[in-house]
């Protein structure tokens, strides 16, 4: 996999993986963490997947075996507000917060995946859990539609919404197939798709109404 790769673990490294540890930096020494978010958020913006490709290469060199898609998508459910900061709306309007309390939610469900899918009976429920948190998510999404201005930002939105659910359907079907060939590696990049979408989502609801 090459930087820049069409695949949604390589623009959830930075926010999941290296934000929580530079946080952790921040408590020793501000500056050298600020330093380092800065070079690394403005690396990424001008070559997606850099920070992926960063840690991928770690551990070859390391010779360590690791299923980033798994890591990254159990990592999810561990991250702070603040080191998914481009992913919440600051508005204080209930639409807003809601959608903020929606999306974190599906983000943390999905993010159980990888410690509950051998499980089968659990799995089931997680399953109707994350079915639930989608329909919460779309009516969020359709109740902060009314605040965007001009036809322009509604139909991006509307587009974006029109893939969350194409991906929903995807990751439906990715579950369907699991439970005929066992394949969780497929689940899990479906998982990190979905949560890809909702990231989506909630960039162009800021970049409209923000």
């Amino acid at each position: 996999m090459t930087m820049g790769d069409e695949t949604p673990v390589t623009s959830l490294v930075l926010p999941v993986l290296i934000r929580p540890i530079l946080s952790q930096l921040e408590r020793r020494d501000v500056a050298a963490s600020q330093t380092l978010r800065a070079a690394l958020s403005k690396v990424e913006a001008a070559h997606p997947g850099f920070t992926y490709d960063l840690v991928v290469g770690i551990m070859r060199r390391g010779d360590l075996s690791v299923n980033m898609n798994e890591s990254v998508l159990r990592l999810q459910g561990t991250t702070s507000e603040s080191d998914v900061v481009e992913y919440r709306l600051s508005r204080s309007e209930d639409a807003f917060q809601e959608l903020n309390r929606k999306s974190a939610a599906l983000k943390r469900i999905l993010s159980r995946i990888p410690d509950e899918i051998t499980d089968r009976k659990t799995f089931l429920e997680t399953i109707k859990e994350i079915a639930s948190a989608i329909k919460k998510l779309l009516d969020a999404v359709n109740e902060v539609a009314g605040f965007i201005p001009g036809t322009t930002g509604k139909q991006a939105l509307e587009q974006r919404k029109r893939e969350f659910v194409k991906f929903s359907k995807r990751f439906s079907n990715t579950l369907k197939e699991y439970f005929k060939e066992g394949q969780a590696n497929a689940v899990f990049v479906s998982a990190l798709y979905l949560i890809h979408q909702t990231n989506m989502i909630m960039i162009t609801v800021k970049s409209k109404c923000e």
